[in-house]
């Protein structure tokens, strides 16, 4: 399984307030199929956003997960940043890929 760390950024304003709700919903489901592993909002952000943390097979599972999202299905995402992440220490560590350091010479 690979991690990667998602920040979802929305445009504030009636579509966000109709269809936030959905969006939590889609977002527990993912948290009960063991595909999210923590989401919560950014503070302080210009835009209304969002980080998750997701576990999935590969980059094109967590594409379908996001395309399938309310926010994503309505247009209500502004901003999408993807990186691909290795916990190695902390509370996801237990969950890593190996890690072996390369040495330049």
């Amino acid at each position: 399984m690979k991690f990667f760390v998602v920040t979802m950024s929305h445009p504030d304003g009636p579509g966000w307030v109709k269809h936030v709700m959905p969006h939590v919903e889609y977002l527990n489901g993912l948290i009960a199929a063991g595909k999210l592993r923590a989401s919560g909002p950014v503070v302080g952000s210009a835009l209304r956003a969002g980080l998750l943390i997701f576990t999935v097979e590969d980059r094109a599972e967590l594409d379908a997960l996001i395309a399938a999202d309310p926010f994503a299905v309505e247009g209500l995402i502004e901003e999408l940043i993807v990186t691909e992440w290795n916990p190695l220490f902390g509370a996801f560590a237990a969950d890593a890929e190996p890690y072996v350091a390369s040495v330049s010479q």
